[in-house]
This record gives structure tokens, C-alpha cells and sequence, in this order.
């Protein structure tokens, strides 16, 4: 029984140092893991880093339809994110154009699409901003369609400029109504107590006949001449029973 249970020392000495082997492997595996995981975040800091410094150090330029130049430039304000548009008008002649700036703030954060791109996100109000003669005299509040869905508070809204403007509110459709012409109705007339109403008659226009001429009545002569002579001696029998008439 003693010689069953005897292990030689030997065979103790493999088996830890197989246990310590695979402990080393299990460390060294963790090891790459963390250092994988720590290089992914790394790598994902450095691009979002790379994205605000984008926003926060390169303005957004555009014109617009006046040919204003105007810059957008992004800042943060707390939880916050503050946008001023710069612009200064065209030199006419001598006189330089005219400057001004509008500040807006919002919290375009809440939105989804925004960090991924949030570079876009402002190029997509740009295209807006770019459409108006005056870039501060738009809508109040911007909805980029990228973060259209989301409500007011993850939007640019309209904070202060300089001069002092009144934002453009968007117009009322103008509702614009039609009369139609209704036929003048006839007036009926009133029949008096006791007597059955009478309809207007309209008499007939007397239609113009012409008379054509009749022939003249047969004289006496010339009757008495067919009768009593004969027909080559009728002219001259006529002439005779005329001339003895008168």
C-alpha cells in the first residue's frame, strides 16, 4: 500500500513545471489582449481628436448670394456648442464692405450621426446659410437632415449678432380666396290678392309682305271685241267699240 502511494519526485517536478507553463501563456495572452484593446482605443481617441480639431481649428468657408465672405467657426461652451458666422461684404469702390457675426448654441451631441461626422453636420447648415443674401438673417433654428429627426435642443438655435438683426420668420402661406360669379335671378312677379299670377306674352313683330303688282282688269272694249268679232279683227274691233264709248 505504502509503494502505491509513493510518487517519485521527479514526476512532482514535471507537473509543476507544466502548471507554470500554461500560467505563463494565460498571462501572455491577457497581455496582447489589453495591449490590443489599449492600441483600438488609442487609434479611435486619436481620430476623434482629429475630427474636433477639424471643427474646432479649421472654419467652414463659403459665400453667399451676395457674394458675402463668411467663415463658421466651433467652440465649446460647457455642455454646450457655440457657433459664430463671420462675414464681411464687398468693397465697393473705395467704401469696404460692411461686417457682422451671429452666434448659435446647441447641443448637436444628442445626435447620433453627429459624432460620427460632425464636420458634416455643420457643411450641411452651410448649404443653407449659403442660399440667403444675409447669412444671420435666416431661421431661427437650423435642422441639419442628417440630425433632422431630433428635437430643437440638438439644434443650432439663433443666439445674438452683431449688429443687432430680427431673425426671418418662415412666411405664412397666403391664403387666397375666389368669388365666383352667380347669375343675376329673375324677378318674379307678384300676383295681387284674388288674381292668378299672368305670364308675360311677347306679341309677334308684324312680318313684311310684299305686294307684287296684279295685272290691270280687262277693259270693256277689249271684252266686247272677243265676244262679238273674230280674233284676227280683235285689235281693230277694240278700237272701234272704244271709240264709240267715249
Amino acid at each position: 500500500m505504502s509503494s502505491c502511494t509513493h510518487i517519485h519526485p521527479s514526476l512532482i517536478h514535471l507537473t509543476m513545471t507544466a502548471r507554470m507553463g500554461v500560467l505563463l501563456l494565460v498571462m501572455a495572452v491577457t497581455v496582447c489582449v489589453s495591449n490590443a484593446q489599449a492600441t483600438n482605443s488609442s487609434i479611435v481617441n486619436k481620430q476623434q481628436q482629429k475630427q474636433q480639431r477639424s471643427i474646432w481649428d479649421e472654419p467652414i468657408k463659403f459665400s453667399t448670394k451676395t457674394k458675402d465672405s463668411c467663415s463658421m467657426v466651433v467652440s465649446g461652451a460647457g455642455d454646450y456648442t457655440r457657433l459664430r458666422v463671420s462675414c464681411k461684404g464687398p468693397s465697393r469702390g473705395q467704401t469696404p464692405g460692411s461686417s457682422y457675426y451671429c452666434d448659435f448654441q446647441g447641443k448637436p451631441t444628442l445626435c447620433r450621426a453627429y459624432n460620427l461626422n460632425p464636420r458634416h453636420y455643420f457643411t450641411q447648415m452651410m448649404w443653407e446659410l449659403r442660399k440667403l443674401s444675409h447669412a444671420c438673417q435666416g431661421t431661427k433654428v437650423y435642422r441639419p437632415h442628417m440630425c433632422k429627426k431630433y428635437s430643437d435642443e440638438a439644434q443650432m438655435t439663433f443666439l445674438a449678432s452683431w449688429p443687432k438683426i430680427t431673425m426671418l420668420k418662415p412666411s405664412k402661406p397666403v391664403q387666397v380666396t375666389y368669388k365666383l360669379a352667380v347669375p343675376a335671378q329673375t324677378k318674379a312677379i307678384k300676383p295681387q290678392p284674388g288674381k292668378a299670377p299672368q305670364a308675360r306674352t311677347t306679341t309677334p313683330k308684324p312680318v313684311k309682305t310684299t305686294n307684287h303688282p296684279t295685272e290691270q282688269p280687262e277693259s270693256r272694249a277689249s271684252k266686247l271685241a272677243s265676244e262679238y268679232c273674230w280674233k284676227k279683227l280683235h285689235g281693230i274691233c277694240t278700237y272701234f267699240i272704244s271709240w264709240f264709248q267715249n
